[in-house]
């Protein structure tokens, strides 16, 4: 269908939509108009892509003196890969109804493990993301010579009209150049499935160094000496060459010779001084050493007895005083490191990624003075007896990674079917916000039937609060609950725990009863595990028995892969059962130096994260079920505390409960 939203004729590729669809292109538009950023909040099932892809190119089409660019954000590859597929509806629509002005290019951007088509970098890398990086650097050629037509440009974001990549293009200072750069500031960002954006920001920033990064950051300076000396042997020139370059500052954001820069700077742009580099690292044999003062400085952190956390400033401090290395050295390692390999012709990245990892922490931690600690722990937190001691760099604050995205793009629209609360967002990202708002489903039935269950059968409360959690009522109640209901839901039924660690206690504890016995005879059982082939292996089989109608149950954890990316709609998730809060872990070390952070800049309460944050994520656990209005399914929430108001009423768009 075709319509107007005021100024703009909006092509719209199915025969009838939502209210809530076109309020949304509306506040879109709105946003588009007032060139700022927004917060876009609608529930799952109503159409948010489409209605988004439609309203975006359409106002494209009505700006012909300048038309905008679409970065369409996505977290995993299935996601883009449905994009795409909206995408490619949209544009066969608008071009049939529109003529060939309509038409747009579009290209997914994703890894090489993704996207490289030579069977025997898949086969000799067996499909390791950095193994595959390094199989095709090995078969780096001109671009020329490897196309198939000459005049066919292989790299087309400057090109395409919209793009669709993942989150670390924009957000991790260590991608994000690949393709920001080729971007103009009129562009619109779209991060879709955005309610972990405050997370995926804080990881990019955050590394971690345990005692084999350092063995192996230790092989590779070894390395790194062997090639330096063989370069110096039979090509004193390149070396020389690439000091002169240091000397004038031209190594950095690009400007060292290369065809394919597969390093990047871990720090922000606007962090790095456009400055030479320091003279102590200039000269690659200086370089090396500095590097391995660094690593004997980080050993004997790690020998540390006691839990310890530190400001970056008052690390960098005693670095200095110890092992004599500079913060203006430290904030030049990376940059350094990557004109080092490049000079030396180094491919192998995946057999570097320790000294990478060295230099970002390096690079980070002479850069920043505040939002991050650095915390060092003696032992697994999970494991106090095992001795495992690791240093973490740990960002706190999540504006950091987005503030580049915020100051450059004219419109940056983050939209979810889990917002809520929309006002928390602006405080943990610092923006303003030109429109924030949250839509609610309209309903012509009765598809979603939400139920809290406080007490089992024999009316002893159920809850996976940590004193209450082993209690065998609890777990025989939770036992009874799984059985009563595997016997009267057909087909597909999917449950949810709070750590991998809680569900396979549970599920051990319900083999030993006869619990899972049981199960067994009404549905075949799969589970959720770390391993990504064998939870790709569960999931085949768990479609397979619900499309065979013997149906099944999966089980699955809280913050796992498969609450995040995977859709168990129709007849796949008839039932979703919430077993417990997820909280987080709440004696981490670095969740706890968060929430001081965040209580001291952003006056949020430890509480009220914690809420939000087990809450957010609960939402999208139960939002795996209902993917269209035609669909239709059952929700428990399985833990006494969700019958209070606090945890009930954030709960997005489901308003009407039955308690028991």
């Amino acid at each position: 269908m075709i319509f107007k939203i005021e100024d703009v004729t909006v092509c719209f590729p199915y025969d009838y939509i939502y209210p809530e669809q076109f309020e949304y292109m509306v506040e879109l538009k709105r946003a588009l108009d007032a060139k700022g950023h927004c917060l876009l909040e609608m529930p799952t099932g109503t159409g948010k892509t489409i209605a988004l892809l439609s309203l975006i190119t359409s106002y494209r089409l009505s700006r012909t003196d300048f038309p905008i660019k679409l970065v369409y954000c996505t977290r995993t590859v299935p996601q883009m890969e449905k994009t795409l597929a909206e995408l490619k509806l949209l544009h066969d629509y608008q071009v049939r109804h529109l003529g060939d002005q309509a038409k747009i290019l579009s290209i997914g951007l994703s890894s090489r493990k993704n996207l490289c088509v030579n069977p025997k970098v898949l086969a000799a890398a067996e499909e390791n993301r950095d193994s595959v990086d390094a199989a095709c650097r090995k078969r780096t050629a001109s671009w020329v010579r490897a196309s198939e037509n000459p005049n066919v440009q292989l790299y087309m974001v400057k090109f395409a009209n919209v793009i669709v990549c993942s989150y670390q293009y924009l957000l991790d200072p260590k991608v994000a150049g690949t393709i920001s750069k080729e971007l103009q500031n009129e562009s619109v960002v779209v991060f879709d499935e955005a309610h972990n954006i405050d997370n995926v920001c804080i990881d990019a920033l955050s590394v971690t160094v345990r005692r084999f990064t350092l063995q192996g950051a230790n092989r590779n300076l070894n390395k790194l000496r062997q090639e330096f000396y063989r370069f110096k042997a039979s090509d004193a020139g390149r070396l020389q060459a690439e000091y002169n370059r240091l000397v004038q500052g031209l190594a950095l954001r690009g400007d060292v010779s290369g065809t394919d820069q597969w390093l990047a700077n871990p720090a922000l742009p606007q962090d790095i001084l456009e400055e030479a580099v320091p003279g102590n690292i200039r000269r690659a044999e200086h370089f090396v050493h500095v590097l391995r003062w660094l690593l004997q400085y980080l050993e004997a952190r790690l020998d540390a007895e006691n839990v310890e956390k530190e400001s970056t400033v008052s690390f960098v401090s005693s670095l200095t005083s110890r092992a004599g290395i500079e913060q203006k050295t430290l904030k030049f390692c990376y940059d350094r490191l990557r004109s080092l390999m490049l000079t030396l012709e180094i491919t192998e990245a995946d057999e570097f990624l320790p000294i990478q990892r060295v230099c970002d922490f390096a690079t980070l931690v002479g850069t920043y003075a505040r939002g991050f600690s650095v915390i060092t722990e003696p032992y697994e937190e999970r494991m106090p007896h095992v001795s495992d001691p690791i240093l973490q760099l740990s960002c706190h604050d999540a504006s950091l990674a987005i503030k580049p995205v915020f100051d450059r793009f004219q419109s940056v629209v983050i939209t979810s079917g889990t917002l809520s609360p929309i006002d928390l967002y602006p405080r943990l990202l610092s923006f303003n916000p030109v429109v924030s708002r949250s839509f609610k489903m309209s309903m012509t039935r009765d598809c979603i039937c939400p139920m809290v269950l406080t007490r089992g059968s024999d009316q002893l409360p159920v809850s996976t609060k940590f004193d209450m959690r082993s209690d065998p009522g609890v777990v025989r109640n939770y036992g009874k609950l799984l059985l009563e209901m595997v016997s009267i839901v057909p087909d597909g039924v999917v449950c949810f725990f709070i750590s991998y660690s809680y569900m396979e206690s549970i599920i051990a504890t319900w083999n030993e009863t006869g619990i899972l016995h049981e199960t067994r005879q009404q549905k075949l059982v799969f589970l959720e595990s770390q391993d990504a082939v064998e939870t790709t292996s569960a999931l085949d089989n768990y479609r397979r028995a619900c499309d065979c109608g013997r149906g099944a149950v999966f089980f699955s954890v809280a913050r796992g892969k498969v609450a995040e990316g995977i859709d168990f709609d129709r007849h796949y998730g008839r039932l979703v059962v919430m077993f417990g809060v997820p909280f987080q872990y709440t004696l981490s070390k670095i969740l706890l130096a968060r929430l001081e952070y965040l209580r001291d800049t952003f006056q949020i309460k430890e509480d009220d994260f914690l809420t939000f944050d087990a809450l957010r994520q609960i939402a999208q656990c139960v939002g795996r079920v209902i993917r269209s209005k035609a669909d239709y399914g059952m929700m428990i929430f399985a833990d006494k505390r969700y019958s209070r108001h606090d945890k009930r009423s954030k709960l997005p768009n489901l308003d009407t409960f039955a308690s028991g």
